[in-house]
């Protein structure tokens, strides 16, 4: 099986400056494994690594798709496996670095994920269903098909409810059965990354956000809204644009919208951070346990080279 590295874990916690530093020793190169970061015109509010964070290191699927297009979990699958292939081809490890925990599981497990025509009808019928019924219907119907992800998605959660039904119309099964029967196709070393307490990893969420709208995160959401982008398009359900989007049409003042930017950042890396801990093959290390950040690297370097036998 081909060799690949992961680093994981919820947004803020430097996945980056490990990834780009994993890369560096083995000789490797980086895919994204964001469900935003591919999209272009989004730089600031994804926290798409610039060049200089590059050091120079290859990426894939980072600004690679207007704003306008689709991109989802069965389009990363495709592309992710066709870079692995590629960089492994040229003697060097795929690292697969990203926040997007479904992406990650659907390339290490090898998700059957049906096609994009096929998954896109679905997904449009079930948000019509969504709009006329509403969220707690949806999440009815998610308790009577698949119980046991339904105990793990919060009903007010309506894209998990939503992917977990898709999925199972997709497939004619359940994703918790897609789960239990799938094994890695890879041979893998899994890291994600924490802070502890979770206090510290929620104060770097809230000053990362007041560092992108320093960055200008407010200029580049408002090129987007002048552009036509809406809440229909996929990329403006990230966290920030949805939220910025409201705040251009005046629904919100502008303080409210970055309190509720980092509430809703915050909660999603209490999301993610579950959605991770939940997998048995993840290896998590709690970066403020180590005296510095070359400790860590050190202490993950030796890991992976135990973990992969090179």
């Amino acid at each position: 099986m081909k060799k690949i590295i992961i680093v994981g874990g919820p947004t803020a916690t430097g996945k980056t400056a490990l990834g780009v530093n994993l890369a560096r020793y083995f000789n490797g190169e980086i895919i994204s494994a964001d469900s935003m970061q591919n999209y272009r015109e989004m730089n600031i509010g994804t926290a798409t690594p610039s060049d200089e964070e590059m050091c120079g290191i290859k990426h894939y699927l980072i600004n690679e798709c207007e704003p306008e297009d689709e991109y989802n979990v069965a389009v990363f699958k495709k592309k992710a496996n066709e870079n692995i292939n590629k960089i492994t081809s040229e003697g060097k490890i795929p690292i697969i670095v990203g926040g997007t925990g479904l992406y990650i599981d659907a390339l290490l497990y090898d998700y059957h994920l049906g096609s994009t025509s096929q998954n896109t009808a679905i997904k449009e019928e079930l948000e019509k269903k969504l709009t006329q019924y509403g969220a707690q219907y949806m999440y009815g119907l998610l308790q009577q098909i698949d119980p046991e992800e339904a105990k793990r998605i919060h009903k007010n959660n309506t894209k998990r409810v939503l992917r977990a039904l898709q999925i199972y119309y997709v497939n004619q099964e359940t994703k918790s059965k897609n789960v239990q029967q799938k094994l890695p196709v890879f041979n893998y070393a899994y890291i994600a990354l924490n802070f502890e307490p979770r206090l510290i990893l929620y104060e770097r969420i809230n000053q990362r956000v007041d560092d992108m709208f320093n960055q200008g995160l407010l200029d580049e959401v408002y090129k987007l809204y002048k552009k036509g982008c809406t809440e229909k398009n996929n990329s403006m359900q990230a966290i920030a644009y949805k939220e910025l989007l409201a705040y251009f049409r005046g629904k919100t003042a502008l303080e409210e919208t970055k309190e509720l930017i980092k509430k809703r950042t915050r909660n999603y890396a209490k999301r993610q951070l579950t959605w991770f801990r939940n997998n048995k093959d993840v290896k998590f290390f709690t970066v403020n346990e180590y005296l510095s950040k070359q400790e860590l690297y050190l202490e993950i370097i030796h890991y992976v080279k135990e973990r992969l036998n090179i």
